[in-house]
C-alpha cells in the first residue's frame, strides 16, 4: 500500500532534504529525509502501531529494523537552508496504518524543526515527485538598511527597491522558457524548460515577499531569479534586462545566487 504525506521542516540545520551518498555509502550530514525515515521505522517498528500507548522516548531509542524498507520519496529536492510547509512524501508499506496514531507518535520522535501532516492512502501509481503539476515557492527578505534582532536568518537589503518595477521584471518570466541562465552547474536534468504560471513580488511593512509557481524548478532556479532582481535595482537597470536574461541562456548573465533563507517551499499540486 502506498501512503503520502506533508511534512513540514526548517531547513538551517540539514543539508538538505534528501539523503547523501558518497562512494555508494550514505554520507554522516543531517538531512530532512534521513530523519523523516528514522522516525517512520521507529513508530512502525515499535509493534502496534495502532495503539496510543506508546512510550515516545522508549521508541526513539529502538532500532529500526524496517529502516532498509520503508524509503520515502520526496515532491523535490531543497537545499541546505531551505524550509518547506508543504513537502508532500510518499512511501510504501504493507499493512494498514491509523493515520491520527502515525501523525501524533512521529512527531513526538521527530526533531523540533521537522514535523508532519496529513497522512492518507493513495493509489500504487501516485508518485511524489513525477504526479506533481505545479510547485509553489515563497522568499522573503528583509529591506531596511539596519538590523534588527528579530531578523532572523533573513537576508536584508539595505538600498530601497521598487516593487512596481519588480514586478515588471518578473513579468518577463511567466510562461514557457529554457531557463538555463538561472541554473546552476549542479543540475542534473538535462531539461531545462520550465512553465512560470505566477511570479509575483509585494512588500509589506520592510518585508518583501516573492510567490514564484511553476510546473518545476531548476537547481538554485528561484534564489538566482531573486539575486537577478536585486542586480536590476541595485544597478538600476530597466525591468527589460530580465529578458535579455532569460533570453540569453547564459547563467554569466544573471546575477548571483542568494543564501538559502527565507526561501520555503510552500505547496504542491497534484
Amino acid at each position: 500500500m502506498r501512503y503520502s504525506v506533508q511534512v513540514q521542516y526548517v531547513g538551517k540545520n540539514y543539508a538538505g532534504s534528501q539523503i547523501q551518498f558518497e562512494n555508494g555509502k550514505e554520507r554522516e550530514f543531517p538531512t530532512i529525509q534521513g530523519e523523516l525515515e528514522k522516525a517512520i521505522c521507529t513508530f512502525l517498528n515499535s509493534g502496534d502501531s495502532h495503539s496510543d500507548k506508546h512510550n515516545n522516548e522508549g521508541m526513539s531509542k529502538q532500532i529500526c529494523s524496517l529502516s532498509r524498507k520503508i524509503k520515502t520519496v520526496f515532491s523535490g529536492r531543497t537545499d541546505r537552508g531551505v524550509n518547506a510547509l508543504g513537502q508532500v512524501v510518499h512511501f510504501d508499506y504493507d499493512k494498514d496504518i491509523v493515520a491520527s496514531d502515525f501523525i501524533y507518535h512521529v512527531n513526538e520522535i521527530l526533531p523540533s524543526d521537522i514535523s508532519i501532516s496529513n497522512l492518507r492512502k493513495v493509489s500504487d501509481g501516485f508518485h511524489a515527485q513525477k504526479s506533481a503539476i505545479r510547485r509553489w515557492y515563497r522568499f522573503e527578505f528583509i529591506n531596511r538598511r539596519y538590523k534588527q534582532a528579530f531578523d532572523g536568518d533573513l537576508m536584508r537589503v539595505k538600498f530601497e527597491v521598487d516593487i512596481e518595477r519588480m514586478n515588471k521584471s518578473l513579468s518577463y518570466l511567466l510562461g514557457e522558457h529554457d531557463f538555463s541562465s538561472f541554473k546552476s552547474s549542479g543540475t542534473l536534468n538535462p531539461s531545462k524548460v520550465c512553465i512560470l504560471y505566477r511570479a509575483e513580488i509585494k512588500k509589506e511593512g520592510d518585508r518583501v515577499i516573492l510567490d514564484i509557481e511553476g510546473n518545476r524548478f531548476l537547481y538554485n532556479m528561484v534564489r538566482t531569479i531573486v539575486g537577478t532582481l536585486l542586480k536590476i535595482e541595485g544597478h538600476n537597470l530597466e525591468p527589460e534586462h530580465m529578458r535579455e536574461v532569460l533570453e540569453a541562456k547564459d547563467r554569466r548573465k544573471a546575477g548571483q545566487t542568494v543564501e538559502p533563507y527565507g526561501l520555503t517551499l510552500m505547496e504542491v499540486t497534484y
